[in-house]
């Protein structure tokens, strides 16, 4: 996929005002790109039509401008995390399409916000547990299309990982799979899945 030059510019310009450079700049390891590039490669296969889109757990904003930048028919993105740190660095990474009224981050509880877009996107899956995946599922439409992502990575902040993909599709709850995959990278696999509720 191609980054344009005023894209790439906001992205300096959020990492440049961010008060912590380095973890900003940990949204632009390889493999959070590439499984970036990876989400959207699959996901734009059951997009035909201009959609809203929510990102869950949406960090600093980078799959969002991704997505805008790439063959996805997008009208609007929701980008929600529960960190309140991200949310000024989130908006300046797609600041373009913020002044076009197209972009909005929110600091929230995926939990606690309702979720009425056509996609809804979480790739932070193994970030809550399974009660509070759950719930979340719970309060999504039922009529929205579904991208999961997950991973094998054992470090503390991750609650509930997965040990294959077949493990993860059984968390994942959805009542009606379209398509679901793995990507080996050098320190984890990324699991995901794509479907209904």
């Amino acid at each position: 996929m191609n980054i344009d030059t005023e894209h790439l510019h906001y992205w300096m310009c959020a990492i440049r005002d961010s008060s912590d450079t380095n973890r900003t700049l940990d949204a632009f390891w390889a493999g959070q790109i590439q499984s970036k590039e990876w989400l959207i490669d699959n996901l734009s296969k059951y997009i035909s039509l201009p959609s809203t889109v929510d990102i869950h757990g949406g960090w600093v904003g980078v799959l969002a401008s991704m997505i805008f930048q790439s063959n996805i028919p997008v009208t609007t993105i929701r980008s929600i995390d529960i960190d309140p740190w991200c949310e000024s660095i989130s908006n300046m990474m797609n600041r373009k399409e913020q002044l076009e009224n197209r972009y909005k981050a929110v600091t929230c509880n995926m939990i606690d916000i309702r979720s009425d877009a056509a996609i809804v996107i979480n790739t932070s899956c193994e970030h809550i547990t399974q009660d509070e995946y759950e719930l979340w599922l719970s309060g999504l439409p039922y009529d929205s299309l579904i991208c999961l992502q997950s991973n094998n990575y054992d470090i503390p902040e991750h609650v509930r990982t997965s040990n294959s993909l077949e493990d993860f599709e059984q968390q994942c709850q959805l009542s009606n799979v379209l398509w679901s995959g793995q990507l080996e990278l050098p320190l984890y696999t990324r699991y995901m899945v794509i479907g209904e509720t």
